[in-house]
């Protein structure tokens, strides 16, 4: 039985030799991994190389992508020979459509950052951003991404409703980072929801770091997350 993709793994833990431990440790408990900015420095993308290459896992490379779209376009453009499946850009449309222009032509697919999920109102007050439920910002920036071609929005659970019932999300993807196993403690995250509640609300993946990396037998904690997701819809 091939594991459930919907589980994503996230690999924050210092650098490729501690990632590809975990993975070793989790085996075929897991398919899909992100690989973030974190370990970027540390080997992270020749992880992420070796375990979609070597090993027949999905990778998502986490990066948050944000400049001038001439750049965003030729950054895309080199990290699409990597055979990665998602990469992260900032939401704003501009940086959108250079990335779906740098991603031509191969299978990387483009998520849209919304508003991160370690973020409150407090958090964007002091950043100058503009007023308003946070929320609601993220579904219209979830919408904006979708309009500029996004091929899916990295959002909260708890938007991930909002966001599935927009017009133009149809065929897109939702991945919530956030989420936290029942009892777990949040974390830096500050928008959370359990794993079934993010699924239910239209999550198409789920991001899980910390209550996997850091439990005393992973594999283990990765199965007891997966058994908290509903049955696939028919």
């Amino acid at each position: 039985m091939q594991p459930d993709d919907r589980l994503i793994v996230a690999l924050d833990v210092p650098d490729a030799l501690a990632g590809l431990k975990l993975t070793e440790a989790l085996g075929d408990a897991v398919s899909f991994y992100k690989v973030g900015l974190g370990m970027l420095t540390g080997g992270g993308m020749a992880l992420a190389n070796e375990l979609k290459q070597e090993h027949g896992k999905r990778i998502f490379l986490d990066l948050k992508l944000f400049d001038i779209g001439a750049t965003i376009e030729a950054a895309v453009r080199g990290l699409a020979q990597f055979d990665i499946d998602f990469l992260t850009v900032h939401g704003d449309p501009h940086v959108v459509r250079a990335a779906k222009q740098g991603a031509a032509g191969s299978n990387l697919q483009i998520l849209a950052v919304t508003i991160l999920t370690s973020l409150d109102r407090s958090d964007l007050d002091d950043g100058l951003m503009q007023a308003g439920d946070v929320s609601e910002l993220v579904v219209e920036r979830a919408a904006r991404a979708f309009s500029a071609g996004a091929d899916g929005v990295i959002a909260s659970p708890q938007e991930a409703a909002a966001i599935r019932a927009l017009p133009n999300a149809a065929g897109r993807l939702i991945v919530t980072p956030g989420v936290r196993p029942a009892g777990a403690a949040p974390g830096d995250q500050k928008r959370i929801a359990t794993p079934e509640r993010a699924v239910l609300d239209g999550a198409d993946h789920i991001v899980v770091g910390r209550p996997i990396h850091s439990a005393a037998d992973p594999r283990a904690a990765a199965r007891a997350v997966l058994d908290e997701l509903p049955p696939r819809a028919s």
